[in-house]
């Protein structure tokens, strides 16, 4: 089975402009983000980039631009875009709190490494440092959460700035760029002309790989006996998911894919042992800690996959692929290191492999994939069918009813978003669209719907919780305003449901401050004077209508599933313990299993 990717590859989506001449600086930044083929960008205007607003209304260009209603709206969407198509997203802000309402959603950029570039006004050069109106420290405030940030301060150098922001945050690792411009300079003129090339001193991502390295690699493979493919988040923002399946297919040993790489790999295939960490299976769990070779390929040994890291996978060696060299035995000691793009890597790897297969050089690992295969076999996900509407069941319905349209997912943060991850079933990549390394709650409506507006021919359901929603719900105004018929299905227990998990484990039972009651919003009522589609279901009997009512709909859709408020997610690593203990809730009553 093939993981081939049904979204272009477009790393770099520019295109030649013949633009030039005198123009102002405001002007100037719409040229550049046509030349780099941005069809689509997210903001709110205000008095520092009044400027830039004023261009897009004064001057012919092909830039949509979307009116949010929170920048922190804008950030998403522009994530959720990026995240579906691989390409830079861009979103934009007035300085003071327009910039500081940006911070949450670059910081998520930045920690799941998602491509944009931001751009924020700031107050004239001649008042920075004077405490003016609306002015913040914008650059220093971004600092620890972007690749890199510019502050612009002669009009001539925005086409530069703009042509290299757009290359560090699509190459490399990729991230968020800030492109902050004072009020004077967006108002000054400029012969403009946009450069074809880019030369950054100092920055060279190394593409490649140590040939030697990966030679070794494909050695430490053939000898293993119990390998893992330890897959992140990095194979997508590489486009190098076909790659991924061609090495796998070759070297026929478990994938295990984590939260961000959900889709890189097909979960229906033979090979894949999906989710591990906090709340993954036992099985991929079991996977990993029981391995002699770790195969991690852009992946980072986050603590939610590791738990306690110096008891995770400790008979395990580890290679390490990653086109960032500073994750390179930052957690945990890699003993054959490769830095390189994955694009480039896996097919090198692959060759390799493949020649020593050739010279029957390659230690069976049949033993070990029976292995796996019976823990998967008997310690499947499962949930009791007793009771209030379960979460799970809402999760399966969605998977099976929609199993044969495009849907791309996207996800609050929370227990909602663990049960997708465990239910769904994701066979392409760029379809499964979550915050990660942020957790951010909020995420799922303004991602869904930068999501909906990159490919306006896909169903896209956001997965929500009710505390998540309610963090950015406004944004369902952006939703009707422009016709973006994304499914909010909020997952109501009326808790913040992952917060009572934990003190009901773990802190007696003491719920502080995490009732939010199920009834209020009204979300129907709520949705409908937004001007959406509001549904409610609280049986089994109702989940099917609604599902198939919201998607044909083709309207901005809000779902009210009123769950279980006491369900919790299991199989759970406690916070600080062993990824291989993983605790369960006893199971006296009917249960079902994953795929029965």
């Amino acid at each position: 089975m093939s993981a081939t990717n049904p979204v272009p590859a477009m790393p770099d989506a520019r295109k030649r402009t013949t633009t030039t001449g005198e123009m102002t600086g405001a002007e100037a930044v719409i040229r550049c983000l046509e030349a780099e083929g941005v069809d689509i960008c997210w903001g709110i205007p205000g008095g520092a980039i009044l400027p830039l607003y004023d261009a897009f209304a004064r001057v012919e260009h092909t830039v949509k631009h979307v009116l949010v209603r929170h920048e922190q709206g804008a950030g998403h969407m522009a994530q959720g875009y990026a995240r579906a198509t691989g390409r830079v997203g861009v979103c934009i802000g007035t300085s003071g709190p327009g910039a500081t309402n940006l911070v949450t959603p670059v910081a998520d950029a930045f920690l799941d490494s998602t491509p944009l570039v931001v751009i924020t006004g700031q107050v004239p050069t001649h008042l920075i440092g004077s405490d003016a109106f609306q002015e913040a420290d914008t650059t220093g405030i971004f600092m620890p959460i972007v690749k890199h940030s510019y502050l612009v301060t002669d009009v001539r150098d925005i086409p530069r700035v703009f042509r290299e922001a757009f290359h560090i945050a699509s190459t490399g690792r990729p991230g968020p760029v800030l492109v902050d411009i004072p009020k004077d300079i967006a108002n000054q003129t400029l012969n403009f002309t946009y450069p074809e090339t880019v030369e950054i001193a100092g920055y060279k991502p190394n593409r490649t790989g140590h040939p030697l390295q990966v030679e070794a690699a494909a050695e430490a493979i053939a000898r293993s006996r119990r390998p893992v493919l330890y897959v992140g988040g990095g194979v997508l923002n590489a486009h190098a998911t076909d790659e991924l399946a061609t090495f796998a297919e070759a070297v026929q040993v478990p994938v295990v894919t984590t939260l961000m790489a959900k889709g890189a790999f097909p979960d229906s295939h033979p090979l894949c042992v999906g989710l591990p960490g906090m709340h993954g299976s036992k099985f991929a769990n079991w996977t990993m800690n029981k391995a002699d070779l770790l195969v991690t390929i852009g992946a980072r040994f986050d603590d939610r996959v590791t738990g306690k890291l110096d008891t995770f996978a400790p008979g395990a060696k580890i290679i390490h692929i990653d086109i960032d060299p500073a994750e390179i035995s930052k957690n945990r000691h890699a003993d054959i290191p490769i830095v390189g793009e994955l694009k480039q890597v896996l097919p090198a790897l692959t060759a390799s492999y493949l020649e020593l297969r050739s010279q029957d050089r390659i230690v069976s690992k049949r033993e070990w994939k029976d292995q796996v295969e019976e823990w998967r076999f008997k310690h499947p996900f499962r949930y009791r069918r007793v009771g209030p509407l379960k979460t799970q069941y809402v999760m399966e319905r969605f998977r099976d009813l929609l199993a044969d349209r495009d849907v791309i997912y996207t996800t609050g943060v929370g227990q909602h978003q663990m049960w997708a991850a465990q239910w769904l079933k994701i066979e392409r990549p760029r379809h499964f669209i979550t915050s990660g390394g942020l957790g951010t709650m909020g995420f799922g409506v303004p991602a869904a719907i930068g999501a909906q507006m990159a490919f306006p021919e896909k169903t896209v359901v956001n997965i929500d919780g009710d505390g998540c929603f309610q963090m950015t719900a406004q944004e369902l105004a952006t939703a009707v305003s422009y016709n973006v018929p994304a499914i909010h299905a909020i997952l109501n227990n009326g808790w913040l449901g992952m917060v009572r998990q934990w003190q009901q484990l773990f802190h007696d039972e003491r719920y502080s401050e995490t009732l939010l009651n199920a009834n209020l919003p009204d979300y129907v009522k709520l949705a409908e004077a937004f001007g959406a589609l509001g549904l409610r279901a609280e049986t089994e009997e109702e989940v099917d209508a609604v599902i198939m009512q919201a998607v044909e709909s083709r309207r901005p859709c809000v779902i009210d599933f009123r769950v279980d408020h006491d369900e919790k997610v299991y199989p759970m690593v406690p916070a600080g313990g062993s990824s291989a203990e993983m605790i369960d809730e006893p199971w006296d009553n009917e249960w079902v299993e994953d795929g029965v």
